[in-house]
């Protein structure tokens, strides 16, 4: 018999709804990641003139003992939540609610009750369930013998379970991977805490750890204050370290975060970061500091360095106390403008990193503050910028940190119309690049060097571009590219006493001129025009396109390229490859500029094949057909010189992918000599993945480049790399890169990992070697992750040094 009630009678409406919303009790107790918003226990009220359906084989009124009895397939469906028993007892008198007989609830949350017997007050302050059994959405899970509800607040389960692993299927009676068992969980949802007492930790069934009494917040809770799990390092300068961090939830919208630690060797480290955020983004500051006990742990004379101690570690040393302060912040102010900035101020150069205050890490750093906007085909970015170098070494005459400039500002803007402008795309670009630095940067001295990396004193570069293209396409499938460039660049330059002697002391080295000035303007007019034919060819299970390429750009010499002078600060990085054999320009910045005549002349390839493989290609060559070769040009850091472009007839380039629908790929690219083909650059990657391993290899050959700044002997290393799955949820990896010029292997890991639905483990060791100053590191990390519960790991180094 099925029967729908909406207001009448009222008693029978209460009761169907409290007992439906039986599901808030037990779903609301259940323990869980403490990080979640959901709310698992809410207890919203269900809105007024909600109708309530029940479904069940009989409903009896029995008027002598004020009860409403639904027998047989009872089904209650009441505000998004629904009620399955056999038996559902309703008593007007004591106003209390009856399931029992396989009861099942879920609730408007997807939380899954189970129980045999379910017994609460209708206005479901309290009541009292037994065998209860819940699954929420979340995939965790808790039972218990039963479970009591007093005060409308405070509810207690007796003898409970908890766990975030799913039941095993084959075996449901095969205990979890982790598990915690209490004599007691107690709910307080006035203060949302779920606490445990007399608890034990079970590990595959075996109890790993007694715990008298603890305590999370409850899943209804966002953020609480209280413990963070612990972290565990060692490090052979800092010695064993315990880390216990504390968050304390100051606002909705803010927190901070402690984190004291103790190192054995070097006494307590404190640290806090405060984090604020806002609806259009958020900001955050980072403090730390330490009163070292032993500074001299950080003294190394064997290769000949000094680092932080001075005076052996002596009261008063300058290098006890040591600190840091350290900002970020980003905030969207519309959805096109985004402003912010990371910046950090520490008393040494590398505090941050030695003692690995998160975000603050890295070896080369760079702080700055920026404004950046994105429209369509639109950009523009201001910067301004310190770069940093956190080196351990204070000798600043070896050091590279007090010769990275400031940057005052950086600004780079491009503008494309919407509209076309006869026929063709216009594009509007411009830049300004301003910097300072306090130091020459050169190398190897400031009598004789080699390469000038930064100018002691200022320079400015204003840039302005207009580009235009267009392209026509024959009825032969011919595509047909002009294109009409002008730049402009106005150069100031403010150089020092040190910097004029570098570069007089340079150019005699070279053989070449100065024009060194306070000002330089120059522009540049290009006409390009580029004719590509892609051609089609169609086999037996395969497709194959082919299109030669040839391109020319006329333009004039580029000003004051025979002599030094202009610095080069964004142009330093000169790679000729196959992926820029069709750019118009190939330096890599700004302050260079290519001028002359240039021809490029090549092929790109693309092949379908049916069977699911793919392959594509790049060969070609460049020529210098007019005017003096800018790459053969003089340059402070040399940047064209074995570039393969310093010659009028360029080295070859080609590039070669290949991949296959079963995990195979294979791809290599190279530049090899324009007369007797030897490779002077070479890079070659192979791999295979499937679902249970996964391989990779890659060789890499680099021909000496002395005035580039490498050595006269070549570079070669080859590295590889595996991971395999194994037994589901089993892992093993590694990795090992080989110096092949140093007969060394400078890098090497292995580890192992598992991970499930509830746990994960990782353990791995690692190895890396410096063929220059002998120094071996070695690093053995481990994590073992919990889920609803938390991460532990610890992370141990040690520093070798030893004499080559």
């Amino acid at each position: 018999m099925g029967k729908a009630v909406n207001g009448r009678p009222a008693r029978l409406t209460r009761l169907v709804g409290a007992t439906a919303m039986a599901c808030v009790l037990a779903a609301a107790l259940l323990p869980a990641d403490t990080t979640r918003a959901q709310m698992l226990g809410s207890s919203a009220a269900i809105p007024q003139g909600e109708q309530m359906l029940l479904e069940a084989d009989n409903l009896v009124f029995d008027r002598d003992k004020n009860t409403v009895t639904a027998v047989g397939n009872v089904q209650i469906e009441y505000g998004g939540n629904h009620l399955v028993a056999q038996r559902v007892v309703y008593n007007r008198t004591t106003r209390r609610v009856l399931a029992n007989g396989k009861v099942e609830i879920v609730d408007r949350k997807k939380n899954h009750i189970f129980a045999d017997e379910m017994d609460v007050t209708d206005d479901f302050r309290d009541g009292f369930v037994n065998a209860l059994r819940a699954e929420t959405p979340e995939k965790t899970y808790m039972g218990a013998d039963s479970a009591e509800r007093a005060g409308g607040a405070v509810t207690i389960f007796n003898r409970g379970v908890y766990t975030a692993c799913a039941p095993c299927e084959d075996k449901p009676n095969r205990p979890p991977v982790w598990r915690i068992k209490a004599k007691t969980i107690v709910w307080n949802g006035q203060s949302k805490t779920i606490r445990f007492l007399h608890s034990r930790f079970e590990f595959f069934g075996l109890p790993i750890a007694y715990f008298p009494q603890f305590e999370i917040p409850d899943p209804t809770v966002k953020r609480k204050t209280g413990l963070l799990t612990p972290r565990f390092s060692f490090n052979d300068k800092l010695g064993f370290g315990y880390r216990q961090p504390f968050y304390v939830a100051l606002t909705p919208t803010s927190d901070i975060t402690l984190y004291p630690t103790y190192y054995a060797h070097q006494g307590f480290f404190g640290q806090a970061e405060f984090r604020q955020k806002f609806n259009s983004g958020s900001y955050s500051i980072t403090v730390a500091g330490i009163n070292q006990q032993d500074p001299g742990a950080f003294d190394d004379h064997k290769n000949g360095r000094t680092y932080y101690n001075l005076d052996g570690g002596k009261p008063g040393d300058r290098n006890h106390w040591r600190g840091m302060v350290g900002t970020k912040g980003r905030f969207e102010i519309n959805p096109r403008w985004t402003f912010g900035w990371d910046v950090l101020t520490q008393t040494d150069k590398d505090f941050s990193r030695i003692y690995g205050v998160d975000g603050y890490t890295d070896y080369y750093r760079r702080n700055e503050a920026y404004l950046t906007g994105l429209n369509d085909r639109n950009y523009f970015d201001l910067r301004f910028m310190k770069f940093d170098v956190q080196e351990n070494t204070i000798d600043d005459a070896s050091g590279r940190d007090n010769k990275q400039p400031w940057v005052m500002p950086s600004l780079d803007y491009s503008y494309t119309p919407d509209e076309s402008v006869a026929g063709g795309e216009l594009t509007f670009n411009a830049g300004i690049q301003s910097l300072y630095r306090s130091e020459l940067d050169a190398s190897p001295s400031i009598t004789a060097p080699q390469r000038i990396y930064g100018i002691d004193g200022s320079d400015t570069r204003f840039t302005a571009e207009a580009k235009w293209r267009r392209q026509f396409i024959t009825d032969l499938g011919i595509v047909i590219t002009p294109s009409l460039g002008l730049r402009g660049d106005a150069i100031y330059a403010n150089y020092s006493g040190s910097s004029l002697t570098a570069i007089n002391a340079m150019a005699g080295g070279l053989g070449v001129g100065t024009d060194i000035r306070s000002d330089y303007y120059r522009y540049m007019a290009t006409a390009g025009l580029e004719v590509a034919w892609p051609i089609l060819f169609s086999s037996p299970g395969a497709s194959h396109i082919i299109e030669p390429v040839a391109q020319i750009f006329a333009r004039p010499d580029a000003p004051y390229q025979d002599t030094l002078g202009i610095p080069n600060e964004d142009a330093q990085s000169m790679v000729f490859d196959a992926t820029n054999l069709f750019d118009e320009d190939k330096f890599s910045g700004y302050d260079r500029i290519e001028g002359g005549t240039r021809a490029n002349l090549g092929f790109r390839y693309t092949g379908s094949f049916d069977n699911g493989w793919s392959a594509n290609g790049i060969f070609g060559q460049s020529f210098q057909l007019a005017g003096d070769n800018p790459y053969a040009a003089p340059d402070m850091v040399n940047a064209g010189a074995y570039s393969g472009l310093d010659t009028n007839t360029s080295d070859y380039v080609a590039l070669l992918g290949v991949t296959s629908p079963n995990g195979i790929s294979f791809a290599t690219a190279g530049r090899f000599d324009k007369d007797s083909f030897a490779a002077r650059r070479l890079e070659a990657r192979a791999g295979y993945t499937n679902r249970s391993l996964s391989l990779a290899a890659r060789y890499a050959y680099i021909e000496a480049q002395p005035l580039y700044g490498f050595s006269n002997v070549n570079r070669q290393q080859l590295t590889v790399t595996a991971a395999a799955k194994f037994a589901r949820d089993w892992r093993v990896f590694g990795s090992s890169t080989y110096d092949m010029e140093n007969n060394a292997i400078i890098s090497d890991a292995f580890g192992v990992g598992y991970l499930d639905d509830c746990f994960g483990f990782n353990l791995g060791v690692g190895q890396s070697y410096n063929v220059t100053s002998g120094e071996r590191r070695t690093n053995v990390s481990f994590n073992i992750s919990f889920r609803t519960i938390g991460d532990f790991g610890s992370n141990t180094g040690s520093l070798f040094s030893q004499q080559n």
